[in-house]
């Protein structure tokens, strides 16, 4: 029982670290290394070196950055359009490295599953701050800034804390997404759409002699 207790922790660890780096990955790394570093959890020893004081410092200069530009309509998009880039990966490597040295073919499938992860919750935020994007007051752009830290830091002590919880949170996730996705995607195309008809200004056809 208790194996499959550590197995439990070790998959939600991963899961919840990918997670989170999909929404907020400055955040994400600068909760795991002050709980590392101040011995309220054990990270794994591919994961110890979040606890660096470099690496802290680093993250939280960049959790900073990222406060303020995350609650600027427009450039919250632009943001998270070049975090694409930043946060899959991370949230791949983050899982990698809380399964710890194990079979190379298991970190392999750990990082698979944490760079999908990252993706769906990195796409779920994305997507809502386009649609949110389309009210001109900033209030739901701060308020949807906040409860996206909040979520980061509750999933991540869930996570931590209480596995066997967190796991059913994800699968429930999993499935808000399949849901939610389509939807989102259909949403910004409208919006894409009505853009281009503001735009594009047609050039009247010539009067037939």
């Amino acid at each position: 029982m208790e194996h499959y207790t550590e197995l439990i922790g070790i998959i939600s660890l991963a899961l919840g670290a990918a997670w989170a780096s999909g929404i907020n990955l400055y955040a994400a790394l600068l909760v795991l290394g002050l709980l590392g570093v101040t011995d309220n959890i054990a990270l794994p020893e591919n994961l110890q070196v979040l606890q660096n004081p470099i690496v802290i410092g680093a993250a939280g200069i960049m959790y900073l950055v990222e406060f303020f530009a995350d609650k600027v309509p427009g450039v919250d998009t632009g943001w998270d359009t070049l975090h694409t880039f930043i946060r899959i990966p991370a949230g791949a490597l983050l899982a990698a490295g809380a399964v710890g040295d194990v079979n190379p073919a298991v970190a392999i499938a750990a990082g698979i599953l944490g760079g999908g992860m990252a993706a769906g919750s990195h796409a779920t935020k994305a997507g809502s701050r386009v649609l949110i994007n389309t009210s001109p007051e900033p209030f739901t752009n701060w308020t949807a800034s906040a409860a996206e830290d909040v979520a980061v830091v509750a999933g991540l002590w869930t996570a931590l804390y209480h596995p066997w919880v967190f796991v059913i949170f994800i699968v429930l996730f999993i499935g808000l997404l399949i849901w939610l996705l389509p939807k989102l995607w259909r949403s910004i195309m409208k919006i894409i759409s009505a853009i281009g008809r503001m735009f594009g200004n047609p050039t009247p056809s010539s009067p037939e002699c």
